[in-house]
């Protein structure tokens, strides 16, 4: 067996996330350690990229907060991630949307994909 691959199913988490694409509008609640508290915050924002593979995969969550873009950057195999809601999936053509970060307004919004059950 390959060494990587055996570090990596040892490190994993049993965790099972709902499975989303860049442009989803997500809320990821995060648990953030304070001391001796520990608390839940709701991160809600357009997922703007996945990169990576295994245990290193990562998401990229964006949010505007008072008029300022921050960016969040979460491994998938945290075991800080309490939970993952999807909340619209996203319809874009790209992978990657880092063209986001230079547009303001009703420009920056993500059309929703609509699904027809036939």
């Amino acid at each position: 067996m390959d060494l990587i691959k055996y570090v990596e199913e040892q490190t994993s988490i049993g965790k099972t996330l709902p499975t989303f694409r860049p442009g989803d509008n997500i809320v990821v609640s995060y648990r953030i350690v304070e001391g001796e508290k520990v608390r839940i915050q709701d991160y809600r924002g357009d997922v703007i990229q996945i990169k990576g593979h295994g245990a290193t995969r990562t998401f990229t969550v964006r949010k505007m907060s008072n008029g300022v873009g921050v960016e969040r950057i979460i491994p998938f195999s945290s075991p800080n991630i309490e939970d993952i809601k999807v909340l619209k999936r996203g319809l874009v053509r790209r992978a990657r949307l880092f063209y986001l970060r230079d547009l303001v307004g009703k420009k920056a919004r993500i059309k929703e994909r609509k699904f027809i059950k036939a």
